[in-house]
């Protein structure tokens, strides 16, 4: 009896973002980061025996303050409310840090639930990357007010998106979008860019 074959993960975006390359001046540059793992958390922010705990399963403490982002390494953990965050880590590390975070939180008011497959992220970067937000995106993003380290809700183009940045020098973010917009955003993002340019990397 032959072996069932093993099922090859695919991505939102997968065969649709063209092929990767583009001008070297580009204004943008668009990409997507594949199989991010991420984790829905919900807990009390003021009990520090939850801040213990997830900063133990995790290697970081939940953030209190609204809109900001904390990180270790390649984790991150991003404020979305005041009893709601989104754990965020290197694909294939999703299923052991759920199962530390529920261990950890046992007998709690609180609960870790892995969302991977609800969203995917896609990145812009480069001088025009906040020009190319601005047009869909009704959240200030001034650099003296949305920077590294600022995470935010709201709508991207009509589409429901967290929209996070992570460094200033090129600028780049990352915005997480659910898979069934992920094609409509993509669209949206590489119309709004042909005025300044862009190029496509590899995920």
């Amino acid at each position: 009896m032959a072996e069932a074959a093993t099922p090859t993960p695919r991505s939102p975006l997968d065969g649709y973002t063209g092929p990767v390359g583009g001008p070297s001046d580009a204004g943008v540059v668009l990409g997507e980061l594949r199989f991010q793992g991420k984790i829905n958390l919900r807990g009390t922010a003021d009990d520090k025996a939850f801040s213990e705990a997830v900063a133990k399963a995790v290697g970081l403490a939940p953030p209190a303050t609204p809109g900001t982002v904390a990180t270790a390494g390649d984790r991150a953990v991003l404020w979305l409310g005041p009893d709601e965050w989104l754990v965020l880590m290197p694909a294939g590390e999703e299923t052991a840090v759920a199962t530390a975070l529920n261990a950890a939180l046992a007998g709690m008011q609180a609960s870790a639930t892995d969302v991977t497959d609800n969203y995917t992220t896609v990145r812009i970067a480069g001088p025009k990357a906040r020009w190319v937000l601005a047009k869909g995106w009704a959240v200030d993003l001034h650099p003296g007010v949305f920077g590294p380290g600022r995470v935010a809700q709201g709508n991207l183009a009509l589409t429901n998106a967290i929209l996070r940045q992570t460094t200033d020098d090129p600028p780049s973010f990352e915005i997480l979008v659910r898979p069934s917009f992920a094609k409509y955003l993509w669209d949206w993002l590489t119309d709004a860019a042909l005025e300044v340019g862009y190029r496509v990397e590899a995920g």
